[in-house]
């Protein structure tokens, strides 16, 4: 098999599986980034996601103050390129986690480049709750923590689920452009390895563990 794999896919052997840019770490950054920045853009997103529920004119809550300042603050942050938001936000990566180059590092952008993405898929999500449920929990007295808790993301939890996986699977791309401060990954081992020093067969392996691997789990 090592023959097999030495002969007809040489650079990829090369780049072993330990070390700096083997292909154990760079799966384990991928996997690290994406967890990570998923876990910490979905808690914001779906704060947002509610926030813009709520308070709209129609809302359980209207606010036109606190709607406006939600639906700007997610329309800026999603019409930033990530590779820009990379740049932008390295004073308060630096401030947040202590550098601007690393996993850790990428956390912070990869964050804020997914939440507002989430935020309107959460938005829709729970905007495509019957009314009706919403007006009769309203009428039995029920508070807005009942409702958001026990209709909004009870009734909207397989549309959740959906939005979700489309998100997570948005944020495995960005981790391939998070190698441009030095976060690595698979991204990274494609473009690195392998489209920058002509080594296709790295490139193909690359794509295909993100592809198979990785995308058809969720």
């Amino acid at each position: 098999m090592i023959s097999f794999l030495s002969k007809y896919l040489p650079n990829v052997v090369q780049l072993g599986w330990g070390g700096d840019a083997g292909w154990g770490t760079s799966i384990f950054q991928t996997l690290f980034m994406t967890f990570w920045s998923a876990i910490f853009g979905g808690i914001l997103g779906i704060i947002f996601g509610v926030i813009l529920v709520l308070t709209k004119d129609g809302g359980i809550r209207p606010n036109k103050f606190w709607y406006n300042f939600s639906d700007k603050l997610v329309s800026i942050f999603r019409a930033i390129p990530f590779i820009i938001l990379l740049a932008f936000v390295a004073p308060v990566t630096q401030k947040i986690v202590g550098t601007q180059i690393g996993m850790k590092a990428a956390l912070v952008p990869l964050t804020l480049g997914v939440f507002p993405f989430y935020a309107r898929q959460v938005q829709v999500a729970l905007e495509s709750v019957d009314p009706g449920k919403v007006e009769a929990a309203e009428s039995l007295g029920s508070t807005a923590r009942d409702i958001v808790f026990d209709v909004y993301l009870r009734e909207s939890r397989s549309e959740l689920i959906r939005v979700s996986t489309v998100t997570i699977i948005s944020l495995i791309g960005l981790t391939a452009m998070a190698g441009a401060v030095g976060a690595g990954g698979l991204g990274n081992t494609a473009i690195s390895y392998g489209y920058n020093r002509f080594n296709n067969d790295v490139t193909l392996v690359a794509t295909v563990l993100v592809r198979v691997v990785l995308v058809k789990s969720f």
